[in-house]
């Protein structure tokens, strides 16, 4: 009798375990071999998972050594110029009078510096005599010329450069604009 009123106070959820189901062998070997697919999978995705994340944080070291020595090959080349602008100097220094060769040496400096520039896509703004183009072009003078048709570049002030066809730098110019009665000579600022 007290098993009887055990029974009764246990909570419904409690019963509904105790039920026994009745399975065919086949029924149960299927779901016993889905369970432990299942599990295989799980376990494959966690392992996919860890994967998936230890490669991210590798990938994430890879690119922060990348930015850090990204610059390395164009620094080793600057060094060999400065080498040579260091040995111009001395030469320089040392008061010797042949200005020839100390203009030889410095005319070999930039040659090797803009060969450099060349090797890694820079290359100067052909602004001399052209249409003012504010892509390409910043105007910091205006100078009355008969000569050349008005917004022509007149002179260059700063050399403008692309790197790989993009500007990373204006060239700084003198524009030509029309004759406004006062003499040529005058410079207005832009």
């Amino acid at each position: 009798m007290q098993n009887q009123k055990e029974n009764e106070k246990q909570p419904e959820a409690k019963k509904e375990e105790d039920k026994i189901i009745t399975l065919k062998e086949s029924e149960y070997l299927k779901l016993k071999e889905e369970a432990e697919k299942a599990k295989e999978y799980w376990d494959r995705i966690l392992r996919l998972q860890a994967d998936f994340d230890n490669t991210r944080k590798r990938i994430e070291r890879e690119k922060q050594d990348f930015i850090k020595f990204a610059n390395e090959g164009i620094i080793l080349e600057l060094l060999n110029i400065l080498d040579d602008l260091e040995r111009t100097a001395e030469l320089a220094q040392t008061k010797h009078q042949d200005l020839t060769a100390f203009l030889k040496g410095i005319e070999m400096v930039l040659a090797h510096l803009y060969e450099m520039l060349k090797e890694y896509g820079v290359k100067p703004i052909d602004a001399k005599g052209k249409t003012f183009d504010p892509i390409y072009h910043e105007a910091l003078m205006q100078v009355e010329n008969k000569d050349m048709p008005e917004h022509t570049v007149v002179e260059e002030l700063q050399k403008g450069y692309l790197l790989n066809d993009r500007v990373v730098r204006t060239t700084k110019v003198k524009v030509s604009k029309k004759s406004s009665g006062a003499p040529e000579s005058q410079c207005s600022s832009a």
